[in-house]
């Protein structure tokens, strides 16, 4: 498949053509990461990190646990 590349501001834009977007697993407004190897341009998804919880709670010291805190009055229907 074939495409031409046209100008964005000062940079170069490539329009990548449904299918191939499809084929390759891309999104619209996903991030990608950009390399060239051996003079080829290649495109790599690199999709959101999934975090467990245990990944999370490691996180956690006694550093940085806050306690708990007054948010305020409730300003609707709020049932606490």
């Amino acid at each position: 498949m074939q495409t031409k590349i046209k100008k964005w501001g000062n940079s170069l834009a490539l329009r990548i053509p449904k299918l191939l977007a499809s084929d390759a697993n891309l999104k619209l407004n996903e991030m990608v990461d950009i390399s060239i190897d051996q003079g080829s341009i290649i495109i790599t998804p690199i999709g959101e990190k999934e975090y467990s919880l245990g990944e999370l709670l490691k996180g956690i010291s006694k550093n940085n646990l806050h306690g708990e805190f007054d948010a305020g009055a409730p300003v609707g229907k709020e049932i606490w």
